[in-house]
């Protein structure tokens, strides 16, 4: 590709007032009122009497944060990208990157939470309203993690030197559901210090991430995968609480170890992987290895007889090709195996059980989408606003992901960088005739009619009950 005129007959000037440059936003904003985004605000987050006029019309301050979002903000900053061109013809209310950073800035730990009730009935709305779970009624997986961010500012509340040597972080902790034939939504987000311990707050966490996938239509098995720094009691005895199976990685310890040790040789089945997946420790590709369980193993059993508990312990080795095998004249005599076990109640098979634990990972492509978007940063350096910043964050990923799932299989499954490359990043001319307006959009474009599909879905008349 090659520009079609000489450097000196090309000009460009901003002076289009009716030029739009993320029409994705209209639909993708009106699917939020929809499910009542602004309802949600106005009855749960209670700002009102807030330093500077923040609680004001709260509803209209989160709707624009996650808008920015939605559009790809990372930081406070960033959200002026809604103040452009005719962005104020379409939408009613857009405030300045000062007057939300203000209103972040309001927030307290109770109106933190406040907007985690929010996200969680948002996230409900957004499942009954797109086939965003498909599957959910019969099995959904609830998968718990934590993750580190890096911080810079000096003046960050609760950034503190943690798990990495010389790096401040903040500590959030996240959980996700899918399905088996679905991409992860967010169920529950929490915003920690940097030295906060992995498993803090697990079982409560737990406790809210599975009522939270109730809410959002999984009414079927629902197993919660988390690893082995969420292998204590307390989340268990959630699971079994809130009716749910568990699949939760060990770690090494002499109970598991001396279990280990004693299952016959004869009962390890092989597994192959469809497609090489690299090794947790090591990083190496493996293609195959080996699975074996003990179908009653005791837990906890250093603690009272009520809070012990039996269920599978299933292991996965494969070869350790870090450390050469011991050979004789005949070749090997002793392989060296790595263990890998996980305790579970999961009533699958044990192969399909050790698959679907593995597939655990999946809550890592959320934490990496959310460092490339809008938690590449963490703007203020109030912990509370940090807090709010990071729900927001989780509604507009699942309102991506919600707006992702209506137009078609393709978009489904799609990453949420390709949803805005696909559907938000889509340039517009507005239009006035017999007061309506037209939005103008490029021939052509690619996706044409994954768009048109979201945008007739969302502003047809809502179906009658």
């Amino acid at each position: 590709m090659q520009s079609s005129h000489a450097a000196s007959a090309v000009s460009a000037a901003f002076d289009d007032q009716n030029l739009i440059a993320d029409a994705g936003l209209v639909p993708v904003m009106r699917l939020a009122e929809r499910c009542g985004l602004s309802r949600l605000v106005s009855e749960k987050v209670m700002l009102t009497g807030a330093a500077n006029g923040a609680g004001a019309a709260a509803d209209a301050k989160v709707t624009g944060i996650v808008a920015g979002m939605a559009a790809g903000a990372d930081s406070i900053d960033d959200l002026d990208m809604l103040r452009h061109g005719a962005m104020p013809t379409v939408f009613r209310e857009v405030r300045a990157p000062s007057t939300l950073g203000t209103f972040l800035r309001a927030f307290t730990h109770g109106q933190a939470l406040q907007l985690h009730a929010v996200h969680r009935r948002f996230l409900g709305e957004l499942a009954a309203h797109t086939p965003l779970l498909p599957g959910s009624g019969e099995k959904a997986f609830i998968d718990v993690d934590s993750t580190h961010k890096r911080v810079y500012g000096r003046t960050k509340q609760g950034a503190e030197y943690g798990r990495f040597k010389g790096i401040r972080t903040l500590h959030p902790l996240l959980s996700t559901i899918c399905t088996p034939t679905s991409r992860p939504v967010i169920a529950t987000v929490r915003m920690r210090r940097g030295k906060a311990a992995d498993s803090r707050g697990a079982p409560k966490f737990a406790a809210e991430a599975l009522a939270t996938a109730a809410e959002a239509g999984c009414t079927g098995l629902r197993v919660l995968r988390a690893d082995s720094q969420f292998y204590n009691a307390g989340v268990i005895a959630a699971c079994r609480r809130n009716g749910a199976h568990f699949s939760i990685t060990t770690g090494m310890n002499p109970s598991i170890k001396r279990a280990i040790h004693s299952i016959p040789d004869t009962t390890w089945q092989q597994i192959t992987y469809p497609t090489a997946v690299p090794d947790p420790e090591t990083g190496e590709l493996i293609s195959d290895a080996e699975v074996a369980e003990i179908p009653a193993y005791t837990a906890f059993t250093g603690r009272k007889k009520s809070e012990q508990v039996t269920a599978r312990l299933i292991v996965r080795r494969v070869r350790d090709l870090a450390k050469p095998p011991t050979t004789g004249e005949q070749g090997e005599l002793f392989p060296i195996w790595r263990y890998h076990p996980f305790f579970t109640d999961n009533p699958a098979p044990t192969l399909q059980a050790e698959r679907e634990h593995r597939h655990h990972a999946v809550v890592e492509q959320v934490i990496a989408d959310s460092k490339a978007s809008a938690l590449a940063h963490l703007p203020s350096a109030h912990f509370h606003a940090n807090a709010a910043w990071l729900t927001l964050w989780a509604m507009a990923y699942n309102l991506l992901r919600a707006a992702g799932a209506l137009p078609g299989a393709f978009h489904a499954k799609a990453t949420t960088a390709t949803l805005r490359a696909h559907l938000v990043h889509v340039p517009a001319r507005i239009a006035r005739s017999a007061r309506r307006l037209t939005l103008h959009l490029p021939q052509r474009w690619p996706w044409q009619d994954a768009w048109a599909q979201l945008f007739a879905t969302v502003h047809a008349p809502p179906e009658t009950p």
